[in-house]
């Protein structure tokens, strides 16, 4: 297959003004999609969402422009999170969805994300055939023939009964105090509303957003001040969202953070319980040990797919599963919906404790996470590092030493020309002294190589 010049695990991102992330490139970027994604007759319908960081006021106005120059006709949803445009492109029979926003990025940050008619992200086909059309000039569609624009004024409704909707009637919040961070993001507004109407009383945070203040010191990359706010509160829970509302971590009524990890367990548990987990569950390359060895006591096949959420899609795909996610809080009920949403998963985790009469620390019982460490080793771009067999050696000298109770991984960064070392186990110490002795081994290994090189 070809390489993509332009779009990443999750679109296309990259810092505003800085090629691709400019006004003339979304906008010709909003054609080529439309070339490719509108009807046979070169028209359709694409809706159009954003985060809101100050950058989108430019972009949604210039993908808007080129999708009406493809012919494509455009209904603008405003802020709403990641996982609404996917629901509604489904559920109103767009073409297509597009989302402006950089995730947990900062203001200075903005991308691109693309989802099919039937709510998931484009496949690799689809991004090919857009970056194809990149490359030729755009045409205008006849005058007559411009796509048209329009509001969907009840964008929020449709999507706060959705979530609502996601949990199992009879199931209520009530005598439950949530507080809610949205990383002044996309979900400053449905997602208190959605734990409002189910009857949790909810204390806000992070829904005052100026543009610029999108995930600054909140949200899921951020947890500090919701455990705060949780303690100071004396709530049952807090719910941190990122700026587009796909991640969710939580914290418990001690205070402690729940990753994605934990809260995949919780989930998973909760539907084997009451027979509705099907295949195997689905993590990555950086989940906790700890959540393997939790799911195989309750013979729960786990599997694990390349870091990043289209992965873990598709593997739940080819496996037939129906629950994924990443430590980071981006978790995939495919029972539910077709894409991480961080509202969604956090009500599947409360409805897990309310029907078993638990607090959310009890629901997170019996998953112990293993100490992780990780070193970031400076190393080229390209370097194959796993055909060393000197790195495979050490890696397979300490993969022995840790036996069944620890893990070695080695990866290469996709956004940084860095080595990630990481090492999992049961002692924190020795854990961190593994670390450090296998980064120093790998950085000695391509130090010797780039001098045999320079000497050449």
């Amino acid at each position: 297959m070809s390489t993509k010049r332009y779009f990443g695990t999750d679109g296309i991102r990259g810092h505003v003004g800085v090629p691709p992330i400019t006004a003339d490139f979304v906008l010709k970027l909003g054609w080529a999609a439309g070339q490719v994604l509108g009807d046979r007759a070169g028209s359709g319908k694409v809706l159009i969402g954003k985060d809101t960081r100050l950058s989108n006021y430019m972009f949604e106005s210039a993908i808007e422009a080129g999708l009406s120059a493809s012919g494509m006709n455009i209904q603008l949803l405003g802020p709403m999170p990641t996982p609404a445009i996917a629901y509604l492109t489904r559920t109103l029979r767009a073409n297509a969805g597009i989302v402006i926003s950089a995730s947990h990025n900062g203001h200075q940050d903005n991308g691109i994300k693309f989802f099919s008619a039937d709510g998931f992200k484009l496949d690799d086909a689809a991004e090919l055939a857009i970056e194809a059309q990149l490359e030729k000039p755009l045409k205008t569609v006849d005058s007559a023939a411009l796509g048209k624009a329009s509001r969907l004024l009840d964008a929020p409704g449709r999507y706060i009964e959705f979530c609502k909707h996601s949990v199992v009637p009879g199931v209520s919040l009530k005598g439950l105090t949530l507080v809610v961070d949205c990383a002044n993001g996309a979900g400053y507004q449905v997602a208190p509303a959605v734990f409002e109407e189910l009857g949790a009383r909810v204390i806000r945070s992070g829904t005052s957003p100026d543009g610029l203040n999108i995930n600054v010191d909140c949200g899921s990359t951020h947890p500090q001040s919701l455990q705060a706010l949780v303690t100071a509160h004396g709530a049952h829970a807090g719910i941190a969202l990122d700026g587009d509302g796909d991640r969710v971590v939580m914290v418990d009524e001690t205070g402690a953070v729940l990753d994605g990890d934990q809260l995949l367990w919780i989930i998973a548990r909760a539907r084997q319980r009451v027979g509705q987990l099907q295949g195997p569950v689905v993590g990555t390359q950086m989940s906790n040990l700890g959540l393997e060895l939790a799911l195989s006591g309750l013979s729960i096949p786990f599997k694990r797919a390349r870091v990043g959420d289209r992965y873990v899609l598709e593997m739940l795909q080819a496996h037939n599963g129906l629950l994924g996610g990443e430590s980071s809080g981006h978790i995939v009920c495919l029972d539910r919906t077709t894409t991480g949403d961080g509202v969604v998963s956090a009500l599947q985790v409360l409805a897990a404790a309310i029907e078993q009469g638990q607090t959310l620390s009890a629901a997170a019982s019996g998953m112990d996470k293993l100490p992780q460490h990780m070193i970031n080793v400076p190393i080229a771009r390209g370097v194959d590092v796993m055909s060393d067999e000197r790195v495979g050696q050490a890696v397979s000298e300490l993969e022995s030493r840790l036996g069944a109770t620890g893990r070695v991984l080695l990866r290469p960064s996709g956004t940084e020309p860095v080595l990630r070392v990481m090492v999992e186990g049961e002692d924190a110490v020795v854990v961190q002294q593994h670390t450090q002795a296998l980064a120093e081994r790998v950085s000695e290994i391509f130090a010797s190589a780039r001098s045999a090189t320079t000497s050449d």
